[in-house]
């Protein structure tokens, strides 16, 4: 599920409240089931988007030592990113 999945949740929420008017005779409560599905896909749409924040973050490693023959300092510096899909 990502973002669109909890925006095509809210939309399907939002008209089973505001535009569908049918009665069921007291067995199921329309209004209640969108309140239900506009409540799941805001948090779909926030958890996907926390994810997706999470998911750019980069990592810096820096290693320095001393050559042996010159007495030297070297620096290596490497940056690895975390996201799986690149």
């Amino acid at each position: 599920m990502g973002i669109g999945s909890g925006i095509a949740l809210v939309v399907i929420g939002a008209i089973l409240v505001f535009a569908i008017n049918i009665d069921t005779g007291g067995f199921v409560d329309l209004d209640l089931i969108g309140y239900i599905l506009m409540g799941a896909g805001a948090l779909v749409f926030l958890i996907s988007l926390v994810l997706l924040t999470r998911r750019r973050q980069t990592e810096s490693l820096t290693r320095s030592a001393v050559d042996p023959a010159t007495g030297e300092r070297i620096t290596r510096q490497s940056v690895s990113d975390n996201d799986p899909i690149a």
